[in-house]
């Protein structure tokens, strides 16, 4: 049924055309995983997106990165939330992964601006890493349809480790937050043309 359930919500976001799905165009490495995923905290994938692409016409590399003014970074970032502090620590981050971006979890959290979520999401994402990156999409989902019940997301995390077979935890974050961009909304959630609400919790206690 777990698996059923990821597939069928990747199904629909790809279906819906979800913009997760529409980031492989522009994210080519690790190092812009890695960026974009700093740039997306408190931020709409499709703000982030043109942000990343401003920028990485400009700056594609973490050299490149690195020897840009602060002022110039948050000129092209202007449109995600707190550019300016996050103008800051990209370019903090490109200097210490000019060598190359890390692909262990221990290494990655002491990176500047990077913590929990977004070590796994690049983990995940960049280098196929069996992780779960839990940011709201997947902690909203997970809680609503009653996979977890669970208040933080370093919970929901656990959790859903415990659920889901390891060879599906890369899967998790990116089926989850195209259908939440489309169909498990955070507000108004299009239930009746939900393909999994006879797996849902929430959709049966409104039934």
């Amino acid at each position: 049924m777990l698996e059923d359930i990821i597939e069928l919500m990747e199904i629909e976001g790809r279906r819906r055309n979800a913009p997760v799905y529409r980031l492989k165009s522009f994210l080519k490495t690790p190092f812009h995983h890695l960026i974009f995923t700093v740039l997306s905290s408190r931020t709409r994938d499709e703000k982030t997106a043109e942000a990343c692409i401003k920028l990485f016409s400009k700056a594609d590399t973490p050299e490149k990165l690195s020897e840009m003014d602060v002022k110039e970074i948050e000129e092209l970032i202007r449109g995600v939330g707190f550019y300016k502090v996050k103008a800051k620590r990209i370019k903090d981050l490109a200097k210490k992964v000019i060598n190359g971006v890390p692909d262990k979890y221990e290494e990655l959290i002491k990176l500047p601006g990077v913590g929990r979520k977004t070590a796994n999401v690049v983990l995940a994402s960049a280098f196929g890493k069996n992780a779960i990156g839990v940011d709201t999409h997947v902690h909203r989902i997970s809680n609503r349809i009653g996979l977890v019940s669970t208040k933080t997301p370093e919970e929901t995390e656990r959790e859903l480790k415990k659920l889901f077979p390891e060879h599906l935890w890369a899967k998790i974050n990116r089926a989850m937050v195209g259908f939440g961009q489309t169909v498990c909304k955070p507000q108004k959630p299009l239930c009746d043309e939900c393909p999994i609400r006879e797996y849902c919790k929430w959709y049966k206690l409104k039934a």
